[in-house]
């Protein structure tokens, strides 16, 4: 009796993600070797012949605010980055570069944008950075602080590039908080921190603001030539009132008149001009 053999194919290979720390696989490799012990045992004897001279050299101090990112013959050296404090350098095989954790802030120069409804603006923006990892910022890029610079300028040539002209004047805290998010994604496996954007000025070509200044002008006129119509509007409403109520009563036009007389005789003026009514004057025609 045969037995059925079932082929189960292996399984496919995990795809870790990214580890922002390359440094990692050589940290976790065969280690310095024979060469490398070699130099270290030599570097300790020359250390303990030259005592206490040596301490000149080997002792090295770091600012609160700094970390040192030891290399030991080219390797990374075990441990992360040292301080702050004194920390101890082996001559000859160890090199230590310094970073600087406090926060860093740089203008975005002025970027020529072409808008989603194909305006050309000119914006510039200021950034606000610290490094979070300093064994990452050294290891993983050349120059972390230009690299986020560039990375800057591209983003904010990019996230204006689909606002509306509009958009970009009104919402300004929106924009910078997209920028910010996106870049701090970006930095991360650079061991930066983008803690703030902020968008400084918006410069729009001089035809442009004419052109805005006019339709501004051209609205502020149309509103107030509305306004001034409901306000004769609301005036004649209240003047045909008026004459209803005075028509109900014939002495309320004579109290009217008396009311003006009485006005008009208070500023000291010479001359009084006195109504008479139509039908008066009708009556001498007639005669």
């Amino acid at each position: 009796m045969k037995k059925s053999v079932v082929f189960t194919p292996p399984p496919p290979p995990v795809l870790l993600p990214r580890v922002s720390n390359h440094y990692q696989a050589e940290k976790n490799s065969a280690g310095l070797g024979f060469c490398g012990w070699v130099l270290t045992i030599f570097s300790w004897i020359l250390v303990m012949l030259t005592f206490p001279m040596s301490l000149c050299i080997c002792l090295k101090v770091v600012q609160e605010y700094e970390r040192a990112v030891i290399f030991r013959l080219g390797r990374l050296f075990s441990g992360g980055a040292k301080g702050p404090g004194i920390f101890f350098v082996l001559p000859c095989i160890e090199s230590y570069t310094k970073v600087d954790l406090r926060t860093v802030s740089f203008d975005v120069p002025p970027q020529e944008v072409l808008t989603k409804d194909s305006v050309t603006v000119s914006v510039d923006a200021v950034v606000y950075y610290r490094v979070s990892n300093a064994t990452v910022s050294v290891a993983n890029v050349e120059n972390a602080h230009h690299s986020t610079r560039l990375l800057a300028q591209t983003t904010l040539r990019n996230v204006l590039g689909t606002k509306n002209l509009s958009e970009i004047l009104s919402e300004r805290d929106v924009i910078s908080s997209s920028m910010q998010m996106m870049l701090d994604v970006a930095t991360e496996h650079w061991g930066i921190m983008v803690e703030r954007v902020e968008i400084k000025d918006v410069r729009l070509p001089v035809q442009l603001q004419r052109a805005m200044a006019a339709e501004a002008e051209a609205a502020r006129e149309a509103r107030a030539k509305v306004i001034a119509a409901e306000g004769e509007n609301k005036a004649a409403r209240a003047l045909k009132e008026a004459s209803d109520i005075i028509n109900e009563s014939s002495s309320a036009l004579q109290l009217r008149y008396l009311q003006t007389l009485n006005t008009i005789s208070a500023e000291k003026n010479s001359t009084i001009i006195f109504p008479l009514p139509i039908e008066f004057l009708t009556h001498f025609i007639k005669k």
